[in-house]
């Protein structure tokens, strides 16, 4: 099976799903206006089988406690699916299957399954990890960088809009320290809490309105960057794997959705 790049497209929306790259979305057009930021790091990337930071890149897991690589010191920061090849399973018009096998560093064997679904209105993402070996701790996430500034004459910065229940203090190291606090104003690199349901209206005035929904509880929103702002709802917070974890088991797997709908302004 291939991991080539594949373009969906349903009405006037086009996305460009990067098998080989990550697993990512390398593109969302709609209308022919680009919403994502562009680049191999950029587009929108699966954060599995972690979302954001481990602390010191380490995790327990009953007795045993694995170190994690790494790559944003001194934690481990995002999974290690989105540098990896996946590979396209079926693929349609408006929809791919996409799989990747756990491997190391990861300690557990396992298999991730990524579905993309477009419509002329909305992007549909779902993410599965299975077992059918030991138990094990893991988190699924999507972390899109969406364009600050869709261009053009005139054209506006976004805007958010969401009304979290509570916002994850953070600490200097950029990890939650436990406690629970009234959501402040941004700029943020911060965890929310939104019991109903991940619900964020990202507006672009007088050009795009896009939500960004999903039944977790979970999002991170950072927009500390120039050309980009980031909405990644996910399973549990940053450094999950140790205090929120969620267990993938050979009878139950982990399984997360995320839909992007939107509407011309």
């Amino acid at each position: 099976m291939s991991n080539e790049d594949i373009t969906l497209s349903a009405g006037g929306a086009q996305v460009v799903v990067r098998a080989g790259g990550g697993g990512r979305i390398g593109s969302l057009r709609v209308d022919g206006t680009e919403l994502l930021r562009q680049g191999e790091r950029y587009g929108c990337f699966p954060m599995v089988p972690w979302c954001g930071r481990i602390r010191d890149g380490r995790f327990r897991d009953g007795a045993a406690v694995h170190q994690m690589p790494l790559n944003s010191p001194p934690h481990a920061i995002h999974g290690t699916a989105r540098d990896a090849a996946w590979t396209v399973a079926r693929a349609t018009a408006d929809e791919a299957v996409l799989t990747y096998d756990l491997a190391e560093p990861w300690p557990y064997p396992g298999r991730v399954t990524q579905v993309v679904s477009l419509t002329p209105d909305s992007l549909t993402l779902t993410m599965a990890i299975e077992t059918y070996d030991d138990s094990f701790p893991a988190q699924i996430g999507w972390h899109p960088w969406f364009h600050r500034n869709l261009g053009g004459e005139g054209a506006q910065d976004v805007t958010l809009d969401f009304a979290p229940a509570w916002q994850e203090e953070r600490g200097d190291d950029h990890l939650p320290t436990g406690h629970r606090i009234e959501p402040k104003p941004g700029p943020w690199d911060d965890c929310f809490g939104m019991p109903g349901g991940v619900d964020v209206t990202l507006t672009w005035p007088g050009q795009l309105e896009l939500r960004v929904t999903s039944r977790e509880e979970w999002v991170v929103v950072y927009d500390e960057q120039a050309e980009a702002v980031c909405v990644e709802p996910q399973t549990g917070p940053p450094d999950g794997l140790n205090t929120a974890p969620r267990l993938v088991t050979p009878l139950e797997p982990l399984e997360a959705a995320t839909t992007w709908s939107w509407r011309r302004l």
